[in-house]
């Protein structure tokens, strides 16, 4: 290639620069494959000082079809999106049966609450008592009333009368009954040794 001398380029030399750029032009003006929009995840606010209302001693019945399934207390509550979602500060659930008998207590530090999806997620030091003898203890869980499910994906130990349950991560009935553990499962259990 020779250096360019300030004189005008050869007629061949325009006609390749002229295709390279309309090349370049055509290939910016062609449609793409549609994509899939992205998801935009909406910010939600913790935020004391932007909820909506504000609440000390506050107490919400859960139902299920009119039923009352449980009694959800707080010591502290900041209600966010139009009183849908409730922000909890040491959260206490008691259960109740269909007939109105207490079954167990749920505690924790922290909690949400969405009555939209009738959702309670517990955070932080959550204990599960029920009046079986059972046990249980995480530092999350959700209990979905429209399911009628526990379920997590933290460790968590289950203590029964005879044995112990623990792992990561679980699915089970509010009664602890029909238990799933989902990894890193161990029970260990007392047995008896015959003598003689």
């Amino acid at each position: 290639m020779r250096p360019w001398n300030g004189a005008a380029p050869s007629t061949g030399r325009l006609v390749v620069a002229a295709v390279a750029g309309w090349g370049l032009l055509s290939g910016a003006g062609c449609p793409k494959k549609p994509t899939t929009p992205a998801v935009k995840r909406v910010a939600t606010s913790t935020m004391p000082d932007s909820a909506d209302q504000m609440g000390f001693g506050v107490r919400h019945v859960l139902t299920n079809k009119g039923v009352n399934n449980g009694e959800l207390l707080s010591d502290t509550a900041y209600l966010y999106d139009d009183g849908t979602r409730i922000e909890m500060r040491r959260v206490n659930l008691t259960f109740y049966t269909a007939q109105g008998v207490k079954d167990g207590v749920l505690t924790s530090k922290t909690g949400t609450y969405n009555s939209r999806l009738q959702r309670l997620e517990a955070r932080g030091d959550v204990v599960v008592v029920r009046e079986d003898g059972k046990r249980f203890t995480s530092q999350q869980l959700v209990f979905d009333q429209v399911r009628n499910q526990f379920f997590s994906d933290s460790a968590f130990v289950l203590n029964e009368p005879k044995r112990e349950h623990s792992g990561i991560g679980f699915e089970s009935d509010p009664k602890l009954n029909n238990f799933r553990c989902l990894r890193g499962c161990k029970i260990i259990a007392t047995v008896q040794v015959p003598t003689r």
